[in-house]
């Protein structure tokens, strides 16, 4: 495995180990004496927005990239629809992850990773029935990583914007999210957990 391999696996692991950040407490939390300072978040970003950035962002560009491929490619009707909403809705948080990298200081990426232009390539080569299932499977896994990545990012990063930015987009994550895992069902006639 290679090391970029092994980071990222340790850090989804880990994104499945952390807790999730509780709600703020109201009233006087931890015995807080009137004197204490609260602790001013951190303007600079640390590795984790770096990383967090670079993977949000190839992510966001394959799925604008496998949308219009699906678009294209895609038999089922609901497939398609469900394809222009990914394009949709991933270029608007492309631009909104763009301007907070640039907040930043940070340069998101301006292609796909490797692995995903492979699966574009994979993809390419289907047609119909077997295209949308591929597509839909692929979108179940794309999702479900997004969204440990957004909590990741929400719980370890440090810059603000950044986390915002992960707030703001995690419920749309889940909810497209929970529409591939029905529309996969439908076309394949298997239920998806």
């Amino acid at each position: 495995m290679s090391p970029t391999r092994h980071f990222i696996a340790t850090v989804a692991t880990a994104t499945l180990l952390a807790p999730v950040a509780a709600p703020a407490q109201q009233g006087n939390p931890a015995g807080s004496t009137p004197s204490s300072q609260a602790r001013a978040p951190a303007q600079a970003p640390n590795p984790q927005d770096r990383l967090f950035v670079t993977l949000t962002g190839q992510s966001g560009l394959a799925e604008v990239q496998l949308a219009r491929l699906a678009q294209d490619k895609g038999r089922s009707d609901a497939v398609k629809r469900f394809a222009r909403r990914m394009q949709e809705d991933h270029d608007q948080a492309n631009q909104q992850l763009a301007a907070a990298a640039r907040q930043a200081g940070l340069t998101p990426p301006a292609q796909p990773s490797q692995a995903h232009q492979a699966e574009y390539e994979r993809l390419a080569r289907l047609d119909g029935a077997a295209f949308d299932a591929a597509y839909l499977r692929g979108q179940l896994v794309e999702h479900q990583k997004a969204a440990q990545v957004l909590q990741w990012e929400m719980n370890s990063g440090h810059f603000q914007p950044l986390q915002q930015f992960s707030a703001t987009t995690l419920p749309a994550v889940l909810d497209h999210l929970h529409d591939v895992q029905q529309l996969l069902g439908e076309v394949t006639g298997a239920a998806v957990r």
